[in-house]
Formats: C-alpha cells, sequence, structure tokens
C-alpha cells in the first residue's frame, strides 16, 4: 500500500505529463549508480585521439544554415579542431585534405549534425515503479543522437543523479551529458510552505550540486516566488510545468515576470491569454486528481483562449519575447491523446520496449499517463484541435526570435525513450518548422537553453566534439533518425529495405557505433522477455474481448 498511496500522491500534486513516479523508501540508499541499478563501466566507443578525421562529410552546423560540404572534420581530443573545405560537391581537391589522423572515417553519402540537445527528460531506475534499468535508458538517449539532457525530476536523490552526472562527464558510462533540476517539492525531506523554507531549499539544491530547479504541483504564491528569486541570486536556472492548482494565480505571465527562465508542455499559457474568463471551463464534476478526466480537458482548453492573431494572443506573445522565456513544448508527450492507436503499436515497441515499461503503459488508475479508461473518439478529436491551436502559437514564436527547445519527456503514455524525441523533432515539422529550423531547435537552441552554447550544439572548431551522423539526407526525411529507419523500395532488386538509423553518435570526440547500442538494447528486451515467457514479436494490451 506504501507503493500505492506514493503513486496517488504524484496524481495529488496534478502531475501532466512530466510524471513524478512512485518510489519505496529510497533516500537512505547510497547516492551511487552502481548499487540499486548498475550502470556498467563503458566498454564501448572509439577514441578520444589526438586527432581522428573524419573525411567527405556534408553537415549541417546547427546555426540554421544550409547543408555545406564536402569537408573535413577534425577531432583533436574531446574538441572540433578544424573544419577544412575539400572543394565541391563531385568535384574533391585532394590538395586541400586534412592530413593523416590517428583515426580516420570515410563518410561519404553520410550527413553530420551536431549533438542532439532534449531539453526535457527523467532518468528512472530498476527502483522506480517502471523497474527499466539507467542503463537501457541511457543508450536509447545515446543511440538516438542525444548527447547532452536536461534531466527534470526523479524519485531518486539528487545525489544520485549528480553521480551519474559526473561519470558521464568523465566517460566512464555510456550516456548523454546531464543537467540535473530536481522536482523543488522533492529537495528537502519536509513541505515546503513558507517563502524562508523555499529559499533553504534552493540554497540546498545548489549545494547539493543541482544545475536548476523543475516547479510542479501545488505550490503556493509566496513560496513560488521566493524560490524563483532565490535561484536567480544563487545562479540556478528554472523551469516550471505550471499546473492545474497553480495556474489561476501562477500563468507564465506572472512566472517569466518573476524570473522563470522556460516553461514546459503548454500548460499556463492559454490560461495567460483568457479574455472572457480567469479560469478554465472545468465541468462541474470535474476532479483534478482522475488522470483521465484530466488529460480530456486539457485536450479542450486552446479553444477557451484567444484567438491567434488577435490583441490578447499577440501581448502575450510580446511579453514572452521580451523576456527571452525558453518554449520546451514537449508535442510527442501527449500524442497518444490524438491518436491512440498509432502511438500505442509503433513500429519500435515490439524490440525497443521493456515488458515492464509496457506494464507501466496499460490502462490503469494508479500509474501516471495510463489513463485509458475510455479514451473515445470525441476526445480525440479535442486534442487534434487542441494541437492545432498549440502548434500555431509555437511555430509563430519561433518565427518572431523566440527559444523553441526539442523536449521528449520520454518514458509515459506510449513515448518511448529516444524514439520519442525523433518523434517530436517530426511534430515541429507539422507546426510549420522547416527541417533547418528543426534542426537548429534540436541543437544550438537547446544548448542556449541549457546556458551552454559556447560549448555544445553547433559544429564550429573548438566546441565539443559532440555529433550525430547517419548515412542519407534526414532534412529530406527525418525518418532517417529512427532507430528502426525508414522503409524504402530497391528497384534494382525489386525488394523492400529498412534503412536509415543513425549509424554514429560522437560525444566528446568518443564515436559510438549507435547499431551495436540498439542491439544491445533488443537485447536487454528479449532478455526480460525471455525470463517472463513472453514470446517475441508485438506487445498487446490484454483485454477482457466482448466483442465476439
Amino acid at each position: 500500500m506504501k507503493l500505492l498511496s506514493k503513486t496517488l500522491l504524484g496524481s495529488l500534486l496534478g502531475l501532466g505529463v512530466a510524471a513524478m513516479m512512485p518510489a519505496t523508501a529510497l533516500a537512505a540508499q547510497p547516492a551511487t549508480g552502481s548499487v540499486a541499478d548498475p550502470i556498467p563501466q563503458r566498454s564501448q566507443g572509439v577514441g578520444p585521439y589526438k586527432r581522428i578525421v573524419l573525411r567527405n562529410v556534408t553537415y549541417v552546423d546547427g546555426t540554421g544554415a544550409p547543408a555545406q560540404g564536402p569537408v573535413d572534420i577534425v577531432i583533436s581530443g574531446d574538441r572540433i579542431a578544424e573544419i577544412r573545405t575539400i572543394g565541391a560537391p563531385g568535384a574533391i581537391d585532394e590538395s586541400l585534405r586534412a592530413p593523416k589522423g590517428d583515426y580516420e572515417m570515410d563518410l561519404t553519402g553520410y550527413y553530420v549534425l551536431p549533438g542532439f540537445v532534449d531539453t526535457h527528460v527523467h532518468l528512472h531506475s530498476l527502483a522506480d515503479g517502471q523497474h527499466v534499468p539507467s542503463d537501457y535508458i541511457l543508450k536509447l538517449w545515446l543511440a538516438s543522437g542525444i548527447t547532452s539532457a536536461r534531466e527534470l525530476g526523479s524519485s531518486r536523490p539528487i545525489e544520485w543523479l549528480v553521480d551519474i552526472k559526473q561519470r558521464s562527464a568523465r566517460n566512464e558510462i555510456v550516456a548523454p551529458r546531464l543537467d540535473v533540476y530536481p522536482f523543488f517539492h522533492k529537495i528537502l525531506d519536509k513541505p515546503v510552505n513558507d517563502p524562508e523554507t523555499a529559499r533553504l531549499a534552493v540554497r540546498e539544491a545548489k549545494r547539493r550540486g543541482a544545475d536548476g530547479i523543475k516547479f510542479i504541483g501545488g505550490v503556493a504564491e509566496d513560496v513560488l516566488y521566493a524560490a524563483l528569486d532565490e535561484a536567480e541570486k544563487v545562479g540556478l536556472k528554472t523551469t516550471m510545468h505550471h499546473s492545474q492548482q497553480m495556474v489561476s494565480y501562477a500563468n507564465v505571465l506572472e512566472t517569466s515576470a518573476h524570473g522563470l527562465d522556460s516553461m514546459e508542455h503548454w500548460y499556463g499559457l492559454p490560461e495567460a491569454m483568457f479574455t472572457d474568463r480567469t479560469i478554465q471551463d472545468f465541468p462541474v464534476d470535474f476532479v483534478n486528481n482522475d488522470e483521465e478526466m484530466r488529460f480530456a480537458e486539457a485536450g479542450r482548453l486552446w479553444k477557451q483562449t484567444a484567438r491567434p492573431g488577435t490583441k490578447r494572443w499577440n501581448e502575450v506573445m510580446d511579453t514572452l519575447l521580451k523576456r527571452n522565456f525558453a518554449l520546451s513544448p514537449t508535442f510527442t508527450a501527449y500524442l497518444t491523446s490524438r491518436d491512440f492507436m498509432r502511438m500505442s503499436r509503433a513500429a519500435w515497441h515490439d524490440e525497443y520496449t521493456m515488458p515492464s515499461l509496457w506494464d507501466w503503459y496499460r490502462p490503469s488508475r494508479v500509474n501516471h499517463g495510463s489513463y485509458w479508461f475510455d479514451w473515445t473518439t470525441e476526445k480525440e478529436m479535442a486534442w487534434k484541435e487542441n494541437y492545432r491551436l498549440w502548434m500555431k502559437f509555437v511555430n509563430e514564436y519561433k518565427n518572431r526570435g523566440g527559444l523553441v527547445s526539442v523536449g521528449s519527456d520520454s518514458g509515459y503514455i506510449y513515448n518511448l525513450y529516444g524514439f520519442g524525441y525523433t518523434q517530436e523533432l517530426e511534430l515541429l515539422r507539422e507546426a510549420g518548422f522547416s527541417p533547418l529550423e528543426v534542426i537548429h531547435a534540436a541543437t544550438q537552441v537547446g544548448a542556449k537553453v541549457l546556458g551552454h552554447e559556447n560549448d555544445i550544439g553547433t559544429i564550429r572548431a573548438g566546441r565539443k566534439a559532440d555529433l550525430v551522423i547517419v548515412k542519407g539526407n534526414p532534412l529530406a526525411n527525418l525518418k532517417l533518425l529512427f532507430g528502426t529507419g525508414t522503409l524504402k523500395l530497391n528497384d534494382k532488386t525489386g525488394k523492400v529495405e529498412r534503412v536509415g538509423g543513425i549509424s554514429y553518435t560522437v560525444k566528446d570526440g568518443i564515436i559510438y557505433d549507435a547499431r551495436k547500442l540498439r542491439a544491445e538494447i533488443r537485447e536487454m528486451v528479449a532478455k526480460e522477455k525471455a525470463e517472463r515467457h513472453i514470446p517475441p514479436g508485438p506487445m498487446v494490451i490484454e483485454a477482457v474481448d466482448t466483442t465476439r
């Protein structure tokens, strides 16, 4: 019952997609990842070397500039040392080539992008309700090209995450680099109900190694604003899921005015643009703890707010732009709400989704994000309209110079780690971003949101050697970035082939074979299936069939 009560506590706090997982008594466990959830020492990856040369490269630098090449990219240690133009397509001048390296790769036919930045992740462990190994998640991220991520809340102690962050920084494990943003309400082992305790919690997070703070749940107004003020003073970045208990007094206009740096999802944004009401039009029988009810009503929110292009719409957008406020939409986190069948039957579930994670996804009144009690066509239609208006705001915000990053919030609602990130890229494309704007959001903008734009996010001499290498042109087809690739007819053989999938991910000058990482992940999944006597093949939702 203890586990159940903590799961329900997450619902009581009004969590949306950025879930707070159920937890057992973990605080007393040692911080290192080797105790409750082993993350093995790195045993793969080529490099770093004093001199790596990537030859015949076509690259997209992340700034929004079009593809360039052919070039030779020289990597020294963990940094890009040189980008040398070697002629024109079809006309390489051998005399212009970079001198020989200690390790070389011929990347003819490949595109090279900056390492991806995921601004919204949650790193879970075997000790959490999903019962998935942290190593599984970390490798899914890296195999998907994610070299940097912002961790926005875990059931584990801050020290556990900071330890993983440090091990990743030393490249002792196979993992993206992490920025750690603990849940504000979980920093102290007691409630935070007054401004002075709020300031203490922020200082404590800083002392324990956090990079920022994630706000969510029913934080009182004076407590929230004291915490934001203290975060500014001690140099911690802040972001927020404006949960339903708070938006009546803390929408994005209010929180950004008090120094909030960025927002997750979209809660708090439409509420700032109400013109004929101050509170969302909830049904009279609405209970926030009922997740199906909460998500159903969330899908009807955008149509209650100011219309695109109206005075209030523009006032809110102008204000957020002036404040350099950043959006992390996490479109993919809600995608199942508008098309349950498509997301629950995604091609990658069969080989890449752990059975224990699949258990979490199934309809459940206690597992966060498993709200498929009676999901209807009408609810999906409402969500389709919600997306249309939401995407219009996000695309216009980008067009007017606003910061829009790529966050996946994977691990819930049939949104698989790593794969959900590529889905988010496609959803930004649907919102109106051009392919180059999508890559720009995934790289340089993400780096700016994290505050690391001088180190990561662009392919430039002196920057970190973080790269995504894919065969083919992902600007022409983002599906090439999925670990499962995409289908293509080979006209010479008459056979259908599966092509794409990121070939290599480079982090800190270490070249990881993404195909081998994906093979390891498939083995993890196959092993758990075998242990649970689950046959290979499609994962299914067990149900009593009354249709026959």
